[in-house]
């Protein structure tokens, strides 16, 4: 029965990779997202016919993909620690899903993509902000459910504004900056606390992972761009950050089952 139970992680994150992969390629052979507004265009690549407006920004978001099937098996094989299977299998699933988001908006450039851009964005940092404070009040479960939701809302509502937020150029980027600012402060406080302690190196690797995923992401926004090129510093940009995202699992994964227990 318990081995049956251990798989479970990577059968529920498969079915959420099919199921969400399946949907897209629906919706792009529909065109349920709607027409072509440019979301997205100021990502360098040119768009071009067929079913991808963006073939390289769009297929780099396989590595979300990717990177959620791997959290799983690792959820699946390791033993538990502070982070549970179920919670360490959410995990898996919003990074899966961070895949099919981005692509939507880079697939068609429409309105509705670049609404489930934003949204899986503000799920991987929603998750990174309330775990870490879950685990620095020492709360439990239902109160990360809590924050998660309260956080994800929050960023929606600062997503409607309208105008241009220099460097990041959109309110909901500077939303999701800041939820992963907030995470990295909380964990370098959890590691600092001490007690249960997490294997740092994990951290440091996604956190050096994710600034150099941002420094590519900043320079492509100013001067490295080749429109037609299949060498897209987006592109690179999503395969870096899904790499930091699996990265950071195994930082969470690293913890021991101790003293971080709600109390």
């Amino acid at each position: 029965m318990s081995d049956v139970r251990h798989v479970q992680p990577v059968l529920v994150t498969s079915a959420v990779a099919v199921g969400a992969v399946g949907l897209l390629v629906l919706a792009l052979a529909g065109d349920w997202l709607g027409p072509d507004v440019g979301r997205g265009a100021n990502f360098c690549e040119a768009a071009r016919d067929g079913l991808f407006k963006q073939p390289a920004n769009t297929l780099s978001n396989a590595g979300f993909v990717v990177a959620g099937l791997f959290v799983a098996v690792h959820v699946s094989t390791s033993r538990p620690g502070v982070m549970t299977r179920r919670l360490g299998t959410v995990y898996a699933c919003v990074v899966v899903l961070l895949g099919p988001a981005s692509a939507a908006m880079h697939a068609t450039q429409s309105g509705l993509g670049g609404h489930l851009d934003l949204l899986s964005m503000y799920l991987v940092a929603g998750f990174a902000a309330a775990y870490a404070w879950m685990r620095w009040a020492r709360r439990g479960t239902p109160a990360f459910v809590a924050a998660y939701a309260a956080l994800v809302v929050a960023c929606q509502a600062v997503g409607l504004w309208g105008r241009p937020v220099p460097v990041v150029q959109h309110a909901g980027n500077l939303a999701f900056g800041t939820l992963l600012v907030t995470a990295v402060v909380l964990e370098v406080l959890l590691w600092r606390r001490g007690g249960a302690r997490s294997d740092i190196r994990w951290g440091l690797a996604a956190l050096a992972t994710m600034l150099g995923a941002l420094s590519i992401w900043i320079v492509s926004q100013r001067g490295w761009c080749d429109p037609h090129s299949w060498l897209q510093g987006h592109a690179v940009w999503h395969l870096l950050s899904a790499l930091a995202a699996y990265l950071l699992y195994r930082l969470y994964s690293s913890t021991p089952l101790r003293t971080e227990q709600p109390t």
